[in-house]
């Protein structure tokens, strides 16, 4: 074991670096993947001296945030993986309405520090997600569909670059840095060690309504819903989730409304009880007053830790009987666990020229698979990734927060954002010092348990 500035290095075959490893990935599902050296950072320093150590050494750099990316990205077979999940401090400037936060800082911490304030960002859904991953990868987070994808408010970054410097990247100093670190995901090339963020007034209300019905309405509820969103103001949240609800004991299609209320007269949820099948639910909260401790609870219940996980998902803008169609399999063939498909409704928001954010939709049809046994391993991963390849042309693209482009290639950019992003990388990181987007030849080995490799895979 060898010490940095503050962190730690520890190298293959040192007593600390299994357990580091397997911490770096917050699914149970773990990759069989081994990196050369892990270093645990604790300070900006100590990134720093970690990507002049991989650039002396010849090692390749993963990086580590909150670690919930589904498929490990970044730890890969050699190379150095920089683990970031000591860096959380997070900052508020009220009178410039304005935060700074640092990669492994979770949304509760930075809508903690915010509140007191009256103010807010759109975090992630999950509470134990870290900012890094979250903000590289577009963000779709608490309020999205209002104030916009979390990337956008990236007014800054404190970045380590492919050669060793720190710099303070804005639009005006590192305008093609920016707009890469707005959406990238982990295709960026560098080491954000803290973000500078654009906050928003804080919202006077949050209202829930959820209500759920018979599986037999799963078709009937869900194109409802997205002929229906369009009538609903952006501050509502819509989606439903069609899976197992363990108080009632049996599947449903659960439809989820959240509403950010900036005025205290109006009714935002009222239109969810005028449904025509509305009288069918069999379990319903209307348009309650809840806290953003309770949403939290609410969303890491859908995908609670502790278990296998395989997510993966497409954003389409198809009519939804086409898309109804084409997804009955996948519907009808969800395994009886805890996984589920969540059916978000999105609806779209206006890309910028100055963030390479792309690839968006009115909906957002995700498979979540979660499972205990390794054994079936191979059974979840081709309901999650197969059954949504089969539907593959009703794509415009999908999230990177879901995604590994190796088990089921799409598009997470805009083809013409995607080869401008490689432009810029070469720029910045000619030597290819940071690893980026896995590949199918990284992703075929991923998981000890995963059985044989998969054949639709292509790289990104």
């Amino acid at each position: 074991m060898h010490q940095l500035p503050q962190g730690t290095l520890i190298r293959r075959g040192d007593e600390a670096y299994e357990r580091a490893r397997l911490d770096a990935v917050w699914n149970e599902r773990k990759p069989d993947r081994h990196p050369d050296v892990i270093v645990l950072a604790r300070s900006e320093l100590d990134v720093i001296a970690a990507v002049r150590l991989a650039r002396a050494e010849g090692l390749r750099i993963g990086i580590r945030s909150g670690g919930h990316s589904w498929v490990g990205n970044g730890v890969r077979d050699g190379g150095m993986l920089l683990d970031l999940s000591r860096l959380t401090e997070v900052t508020v400037d009220p009178a410039t309405r304005t935060a700074t936060a640092q990669p492994a800082a979770t949304g509760p911490a930075l809508l903690q520090a915010a509140a007191p304030h009256g103010l807010f960002f759109p975090t992630g859904h999950a509470p134990t997600v870290g900012l890094g991953g979250f903000l590289l990868g577009g963000g779709y987070g608490w309020d999205s569909r209002h104030l916009g994808p979390a990337c956008l408010g990236i007014q800054a970054v404190d970045a380590v670059l492919a050669d060793g410097t720190l710099v303070h990247a804005t639009d005006a100093n590192h305008p093609a840095l920016l707009w890469a670190a707005r959406g990238s995901g982990p295709g960026f090339f560098g080491v954000v060690t803290r973000f500078h963020l654009a906050l928003h007034p804080a919202p006077k209300r949050l209202l829930r309504t959820l209500h759920s019905y018979p599986l037999e309405l799963r078709d009937e509820v869900l194109a409802w819903t997205y002929d229906t969103l369009e009538l609903l103001p952006p501050e509502v949240e819509f989606s439903a989730k069609v899976g197992f609800v363990e108080g009632l004991d049996r599947h449903t299609v659960s439809v989820t409304a959240t509403a950010f209320a900036r005025d205290e007269d109006s009714e935002p949820l009222a239109l969810l009880e005028t449904a025509p099948f509305r009288d069918r639910a069999l379990r319903e909260v209307v348009s309650a007053r809840t806290t953003m401790a309770e949403l939290y609870s609410h969303a890491d219940r859908m995908t609670p830790a502790g278990m296998r996980w395989a997510l993966d998902g497409i954003w389409t803008d198809e009519p939804v009987d086409k898309v109804l169609d084409a997804a009955r399999p996948l519907f009808d063939s969800a395994p009886d666990t805890t996984s589920h498909v969540l059916w978000m409704l999105w609806g779209g928001f206006p890309e910028r020229a100055d963030a390479c954010w792309s690839s968006q939709a009115k909906l957002y049809l995700s498979p979540n698979a979660g499972w205990t046994d390794p054994a079936e391993d191979l059974l979840h991963e081709r309901w999650a990734h197969g059954e949504l390849a089969a539907i593959q042309h009703l794509s415009t693209g999908l999230q990177f927060s879901d995604n590994n482009v190796a088990d089921r290639f799409d598009h997470g950019l805009s083809p013409a954002n995607a080869g401008r992003l490689e432009e810029i990388r070469a720029v910045y990181d000619p030597d290819g010092l940071f690893r980026t987007y896995m590949t199918p030849a990284e992703s075929t080995t991923a998981y000890a348990a995963a059985g044989p490799a998969r054949t639709h895979r292509r790289s990104f």
